[in-house]
């Protein structure tokens, strides 16, 4: 589903180099220090970026240098970008409609949507009526609607409290089962929110210094990272 080649990105004087294989359905956890390169290799996956050298392979296809529109990527990033002018169903549409003018067909995908993500009615609502989990539940239907199968989440909780942050894991949860999406997340918690994926990648001077269940960060062999996360 995801296969990164030997891939090198350079930004100024720091080299990143990346090599990666993950399955369909997967759902992966990505923590390192600030500035290891965790969102910079969400932005490669994505086409936000394109790298120096190596393939990048989605449901494989070459698509390095395929720009983002074109890839099967849905990306959320930390602050959701939602348009303040347009209501909860506008903002949605964008993903598949920039003119906003939706069928028949379409306004129902949309309140199917709003259901799924437990929205109902809200369509003619202003994101400025919405609590900040709303609006990142919004942001989520707008990178759901355009039916991608590999969905990157860039840090897109840290602005809720722990409360709301399990709710909306929960959420992702739920959709990526219900949409069988490979997931991708960047996170700076270390807590239980890691029981819900399968693998946790740990990003260090823009290289994957671990590959594995996230269980095993307590393992001996792997101490040294668990001090760098402060990982208990």
């Amino acid at each position: 589903m995801i296969e990164l080649q030997k891939i090198e990105y350079h930004y100024n004087d720091f080299k990143m180099h990346f090599a990666l294989n993950i399955a369909a359905k997967e759902r992966v956890v990505i923590v390192g220090p600030s500035g290891a390169g965790k969102s910079t290799l969400l932005s490669l996956i994505a086409g936000f970026i394109f790298p120096n050298s190596g393939q990048i392979i989605l449901n494989q296809q070459n698509v390095t240098t395929t720009l983002p529109g074109k890839r099967p990527v849905s990306m959320l990033f930390q602050h959701n970008n939602l348009f303040s002018h347009l209501t909860v169903e506008q903002n949605i549409a964008l993903g598949i409609k920039p003119a906003l003018k939706l069928s028949r067909t379409e306004q129902t995908t949309i309140d199917d949507i709003l259901i799924r993500i437990g929205l109902e009615g809200f369509n003619q609502r202003y994101p400025e009526q919405l609590s900040g989990g709303q609006r990142q539940r919004v942001a989520l239907a707008r990178c759901l609607i355009q039916h991608r199968p590999i969905l990157l989440l860039d840090e897109p909780f840290s602005a809720l409290d722990q409360a709301l942050r399990f709710e909306m894991l929960a959420l992702v949860n739920q959709v990526c089962s219900e949409f069988n999406l490979t997931l991708m997340m960047v996170s700076h918690y270390l807590d239980d929110s890691l029981n819900h994926f399968s693998r946790c990648l740990v990003i260090e001077n823009g290289k994957i210094i671990f590959n594995a269940a996230p269980n095993h960060l307590k393992q001996n062999e792997n101490q040294r990272i668990a001090r760098l996360l402060g990982f208990r």
